[in-house]
């Protein structure tokens, strides 16, 4: 009777071949992913998938076998940021103060703004083919509006204060980033205590009007930049 092979033998030589190839799919996924984080940090999500797979060390075919579309790279380089920009919402919603809530909010995604370019410019980059980014997106701009709209009921937000001033407020952000990490930070954290100050129900300076903007403009205005 023939002996049975042991749990502990080697893989056959007709495995090895597989789980070698699965192996370096996962190889060439992660170098994807850092490579496209670095190339939009540099030069914003307009970069081509060839710039991407030079970057990554890979052929177009490969990127586009991970990834099928420009969205879906979008999506999957920056879905932890997401993630945790949502976190930051949810969890000041849960805030029994809600001008603490709102200012907490504001300051994380600030925060991930400067700290990171590559996921300021996918956060405003408009994708038609990621609606996962896109779903997640509107659910951010819903909980940012309820933060102020808590904070304006309970008398802790100006009167005139309009939720397109957030948008302002992220366009501003935007716009004083740096190539250093710590310099972004430390003008974002001014630019956002400015900010805070301003929207203080102690500051009754009346505003002008609204600006007409909304956070998909912002998408627009990175898609073009």
């Amino acid at each position: 009777m023939p002996s049975r092979p042991s749990r502990n033998a080697s893989p056959t030589a007709s495995e090895t071949p597989a789980t070698s190839r699965r192996a370096d799919a996962r190889n060439n996924r992660a170098r994807l992913l850092r490579a496209a984080r670095e190339a939009y940090a540099l030069d914003g999500t307009d970069v081509s998938a060839g710039a991407i797979a030079r970057r990554a060390g890979v052929g177009a075919a490969t990127l586009y076998r991970h990834f099928p579309t420009r969205g879906s790279l979008i999506a999957a380089a920056f879905s932890e940021q997401l993630a945790g920009c949502l976190a930051a919402v949810d969890e000041a919603l849960r805030d029994d103060d809600p001008w603490r809530g709102l200012r907490t909010a504001l300051t994380e995604v600030c925060m991930m703004q400067a700290r990171d370019r590559g996921f300021s410019a996918a956060f405003l980059a408009e994708s038609p083919d990621a609606p996962d980014l896109r779903r997640e997106r509107v659910r951010a701009e819903a909980g940012l509006a309820r933060l102020v709209q808590r904070a304006k009921d309970a008398g802790q937000l100006r009167r005139d204060f309009d939720v397109s001033d957030v948008t302002l407020l992220f366009l501003a952000n935007n716009g004083v980033l740096r190539d250093s990490p710590a310099a972004s930070v430390a003008a974002s954290r001014r630019l956002l205590a400015y900010f805070l100050q301003s929207c203080h129900p102690s500051a009754d300076t009346p505003l002008p009007a609204p600006a007409p903007v909304h956070l998909d403009d912002l998408y627009r205005k990175a898609e073009r930049g």
